[in-house]
């Protein structure tokens, strides 16, 4: 198995601390807002890693923090925390925002197909180990307190701050003509722990030998929970590239200046960002959107996995619904293949369990082999998804072999390929109509304003005026009417209040 090291900037050998078994920690999701593709993205890379490890036979620990606390609106220290920003806009209490947030980010991952961590870590839930690293990290000569601000990290005492990322501190501390927190000794010093502001009144808040009313900063939660959990030194650790300079970095800092080990995680993969249509994601530009927008639409939380395959984990990928139309198409056919192939092969319910691996020798062997060497090879899921495409249209391949091939593919990809029938069933639902907007005689049932929404709609969605699709949506939901798309279709649903 090779891993691209973002510290070293090279592709090497993975070979773990204790042989057989891996650490992984990945870093969770603040749970302020909707998880959004972005995140799918990132997570559902996660998960190909897990499995692949699992599938090169290491037994895998894989903990997954919930930032449910103390992740302020900006990197730097400064601004408000992102929790009670989401309380005040959702007029909910922080921890029902963190609840309902975190529910939703897990009912994601699940429809994704992503395996949950063997242990979900909430920084609220690790207050005293979080407290416990600021105290040793004091006593160690690293901290100073800034007046009705916070601890901050000093890391002019840190030779090796800031290496992974490449950061130049000298230049960074000439360049810094404005501090953002007044007080900080360097341009690059971080908050370790957070003072409430005078006249804030915070929701969540904790005592600590600082103040009575304060809480964790955003770096610490990261690093008291690995090391509970793996060690003061492990394996993996995962996050988007947008962590390097300032997350990640600091974690590195505060880890091994309070334990004088290192390195503190032995490689780091780091994923790059999902543009929508080319832009960043924002709800301001109307192109935020979740697993719910892409069901909705009438599109399979798998095939947007399928859809995540196409570009390497490491390579900036753009989204668009016209991609995610082309991979629903190819995701349906490949399902339509193996219903069929189970339908041809005999004893089809022991083929399930059949192993490519009685193939000794043969051509499903070496395309076997090919898939999941792809895989080991920095994770190239474009790769292994072009044999995948190959096995499918192979001649050379028995009926028997393919099905085997596909379901020992599946381990990794995660496309419910066993529970194919099931699957094309949900996606043919009833519906009033097909795509060409010739819709059903049920249709004539509906008044004749209902009626014309519908094809509007139909021809919105035709178009791909996404934006006009969804307005109509909102208008048949004011007048009593939910609509679902389907790729063959809209479905119309009457409800009573």
């Amino acid at each position: 198995m090779k891993l691209y090291n973002t510290p070293t900037k090279k592709i090497e050998e993975f070979i773990p601390i204790d042989d057989g078994k891996v650490g992984l920690y990945a870093c969770g999701f603040t749970v302020y807002d909707f998880t959004h593709l972005g995140h799918l993205r990132k997570y559902t890379m996660d998960d190909v890693l897990i499995r692949t490890l699992k599938h090169e036979g290491y037994d895998v620990n894989f903990i997954q923090n919930i930032t449910d606390v103390g992740h302020l609106a900006s990197d730097e220290d400064t601004g408000e925390d992102k929790l009670e920003k989401g309380a005040k806009k959702y007029g909910k209490s922080v921890w029902d925002v963190a609840k309902e947030f975190e529910d939703y980010f897990f009912r994601s991952m699940d429809l994704m197909g992503n395996l949950r961590p063997d242990k979900s870590t909430r920084a609220t839930e690790h207050i005293e180990e979080q407290l416990n690293l600021v105290k040793t990290l004091k006593e160690k000569g690293y901290t100073y307190v800034i007046d009705g601000d916070g601890v901050y990290f000093d890391t002019s005492k840190f030779p090796e701050y800031g290496k992974m990322a490449g950061l130049d501190l000298k230049r960074q501390q000439e360049g810094a003509r404005v501090e953002k927190v007044v007080g900080k000794r360097n341009s690059s010093d971080f908050a370790l722990w957070k003072f409430e502001r005078e006249g804030e009144n915070r929701a969540m808040i904790w005592e600590s030998p600082w103040s009575k009313r304060s809480f964790p900063g955003w770096h610490v939660e990261c690093s008291a929970m690995s090391m509970k959990y793996l060690g003061e030194q492990f394996d993996i650790h995962t996050g988007g590239i947008d962590h390097i300079p300032v997350h990640h970095t600091n974690e590195i800092a505060q880890s091994e200046a309070a334990t004088g080990k290192s390195p503190f995680v032995k490689y780091w993969v780091h994923h790059n960002f999902l543009k929508v249509d080319g832009t960043k994601m924002s709800k301001s530009l109307g192109n935020f959107y979740t697993i719910d927008d892409v069901m909705e639409r009438g599109f399979s939380p798998r095939a947007l996995r399928l859809l995540f395959m196409t570009a390497h984990y490491q390579s900036e990928m753009n989204f668009t619904w016209e991609n995610l139309v082309g991979m629903q198409k190819s995701y349906e056919r490949l399902l339509k293949i193996v219903v069929d192939l189970k339908k041809n092969v005999l004893e089809s319910e022991k083929t399930d369990e059949k192993l490519v691996a009685d193939f000794d020798g043969n051509l499903a062997t070496k395309f076997k082999d090919k898939f999941f060497t792809a895989l080991s090879e920095n994770l190239n899921t474009a790769q292994a998804l072009a044999v995948l495409w190959e096995v499918m249209k192979s001649d050379e391949l028995s009926n028997s072999e393919k099905l085997s091939l596909l379901l020992a593919f599946d381990e990794v990809f995660q496309l419910d390929l066993k529970q194919a029938e099931q699957v094309l069933e949900k996606i043919k639902f009833n519906k009033l109509g097909d795509t060409t907007g010739n819709f059903s005689g049920e249709m004539n049932d509906l008044p004749e304003e209902i009626q014309q929404i519908l094809l509007d709609r139909e021809t919105a969605r035709k178009n791909n005026d996404w934006g006009q699709s969804d307005a109509l949506r909102d208008l048949l939901l004011k007048k009593g009417y939910k609509v679902l798309d389907s790729s063959e279709g809209q479905k119309l649903e009457k409800l009573h209040f």
